[in-house]
């Protein structure tokens, strides 16, 4: 498993940095994949049974898009807890920037895939009222925190040559756009990520880095015009990032690279100043077991190697269109954050951008001024 990670990630050739180690609990939340539509509604559900596809086999067949009151709801939850200085959680939530233009994709002479930016809304038949409203709220209230996961989460390339070859594939594709669904992932895993082409030989499967780029500047573009600011922190589509993505990164003004998890080390700063973070306790209720027991205990376990508890959590979790998802996952949100509150009095809640500065500066900007916390560099363990 982490060899195949480090491959997935462009690591499998460099020796893996000492990660820092700190002084104090640290606690992070990162969540991918809002802002990217799924299966649309329960009318769409009946759409896609009806064009032949046997829907329920997996929980990503119920994966929508969350709803402003998904996001309502969340908020309340997160707004029940404090750290030790006062402050509330802060979910890091990844963004893809556009979506299939369902509409377009079936005009004459269309050649492409037309994508619609989270800045003109929502494809035509979506309905998600006060949606962009709702995740402005949280931001404001310092309870969300936008980063990029990309500007589609599928690649483009290998979606674009499915259909020009005119097969099974092609007409699959067609039937779930028909119903303005872009794809179901576990039952087409040939659409790949973003920046990675599965169908391609191993050393050809990351895109160029001049399409990587041209991708990565497009929705940054996105990202600044729909909440005022650049990107600093960003997590690829299915963790499939290398040294271009990095670069591409790097060049847009992010700062934070988020990767999956796999590898319980600590984050470390490159020779650029790039931050790494490591996610390290998996809670995602929606597509397996999560005993709240065990989440602490593995909570704990990275706060004894002095690392930060970073925490995936999909968007998936909190989507109640077609399935209710939220409110198993906030009952158990809300019962694990009481007892990491609990367990240890002093943690601290922290998003990419402040573990940036901890690691930069050894403090970042708390309720009521500077938060010291000690970063120092210690062997992988």
């Amino acid at each position: 498993m982490i060899r195949r990670l480090r491959n997935a990630l462009g690591l499998a050739k460099q020796a893996m940095p000492a990660g820092l180690r700190f002084d104090r609990p640290l606690v992070l939340f990162q969540s991918d994949d809002w802002g990217r539509a799924g299966v649309r509604d329960r009318e769409g559900w009946e759409e896609l049974l009806a064009a032949g596809l046997n829907l329920g086999e997996k929980p990503y067949d119920f994966y929508s898009l969350e709803t402003a009151e998904d996001l309502h709801a969340l908020r309340e939850i997160l707004r029940k807890h404090r750290d030790s200085t006062g402050r509330r959680p802060s979910m890091v939530m990844n963004f893809i920037m556009a979506n299939v233009d369902f509409d377009r994709c079936f005009e004459r002479g269309q050649k492409g895939i037309p994508l619609r930016p989270l800045t003109e809304g929502l494809p035509k038949k979506w309905h998600r009222p006060q949606l962009l409203e709702a995740y402005q709220q949280g931001i404001h209230e310092r309870m969300f925190y936008p980063a990029l996961h990309g500007l589609t989460h599928f690649c483009e390339r290998a979606m674009a040559r499915e259909l020009d070859a005119g097969g099974e594939r092609s007409q699959l594709v067609k039937k779930l756009w028909r119903a303005q669904t872009p794809y179901i992932h576990w039952r087409m895993p040939w659409i790949g990520y973003e920046y990675w082409d599965p169908e391609m030989r191993p050393v050809r499967r990351f895109l160029p880095m001049d399409d990587q780029r041209a991708a990565i500047q497009r929705a940054a573009g996105i990202f600044r015009e729909l909440f005022a600011t650049g990107p600093f922190s960003a997590c690829a589509p299915g963790y499939r990032a290398n040294a271009d993505s990095r670069t591409a990164w790097f060049e847009t003004g992010v700062r934070v690279m988020q990767n999956g998890p796999g590898e319980r080390t600590g984050p470390y700063l490159d020779e650029n100043g790039m931050l790494s973070t490591f996610r390290t306790v998996e809670m995602e209720p929606a597509t397996e077991r999560c005993d709240l027991e065990r989440l602490v205990a593995q909570v704990e376990q990275c706060f004894v190697a002095g690392l930060p508890a970073v925490i995936s959590i999909h968007s998936i979790n909190f989507h109640s269109t077609i399935q209710d998802f939220r409110t198993p996952t906030l009952k158990l949100m809300d019962e694990f954050l009481s007892a990491i509150e609990k367990k240890w009095p002093d943690l601290l809640y922290v998003h990419d951008a402040e573990l940036f500065s901890i690691a930069a500066e050894g403090a970042y900007a708390g309720e009521n001024g500077r938060v010291r916390v000690s970063a120092t560099t210690g062997a992988n363990r």
